[in-house]
């Protein structure tokens, strides 16, 4: 499966409540992406879209609105108007099973058991799309999964956070420009320090 990437898809729930929590790493990764190339978003398909300028054919960047049990149903719109195909898909998430500032790029798979992927797995009626993952760990003993997805970051932990919001924002331009391997082999690279 390979195909050149027509269109970023960030995870999170909208509205102001969900503004920094692990559960919008997604999110953040398509609005740095927007502010780094200057371009702000509009509202259709379901969510805030954006096209990102000097791309090629325009690389699409999606923020489903219609929070992240759904998010698959702002995906299929867009890809029925814009004619996009699963292997032209990434979708930008949060991970607990990544340690906290860590990111994987992977083709196609499965969900693990995240519901936005999972969402979009049953409106596409596929899994071939691909997935940046970032890693916010798991949550500490005694609390459940649910809960800290909703948590926002810790002042220690956002500088973690940041940097691989930003080694996220590179793997996708390398793979715009370099092409998926390229990207796969500075995704998969350790982050700094460790």
């Amino acid at each position: 499966m390979e195909g050149e990437l027509r269109l970023l898809v960030g995870l999170g729930n909208p509205g102001t409540a969900y503004t920094g929590t692990r559960h919008n790493l997604g999110f953040r990764v398509a609005d740095r992406l927007a502010k780094v190339a200057g371009i702000g978003f509009r509202r259709g398909y379901g969510g805030l879209w954006a096209v990102l300028p000097g791309s090629g054919r325009g690389i699409y960047l999606l923020k489903p609105q219609t929070f992240m049990n759904l998010s698959g149903q702002s995906v299929a719109a867009i890809c029925r108007q814009r004619r996009f195909t699963p292997c032209e898909i990434l979708v930008a998430c949060d991970d607990l099973d990544l340690p906290l500032g860590r990111i994987r790029l992977r083709r196609g798979g499965g969900t693990g058991g995240h519901r936005g992927l999972a969402s979009i797995a049953g409106s596409l009626g596929t899994k071939e799309f691909s997935r940046l993952r970032l890693g916010v760990g798991r949550p500490p003993e005694g609390v459940d999964a649910a809960s800290y997805v909703l948590s926002t970051f810790g002042a220690a932990e956002e500088g973690r956070v940041s940097d691989a919001v930003e080694r996220a924002i590179r793997t996708v331009e390398i793979m715009a420009t370099q092409g998926w391997e390229a990207a796969m082999n500075y995704g998969h690279a350790p982050e700094p320090g460790v």
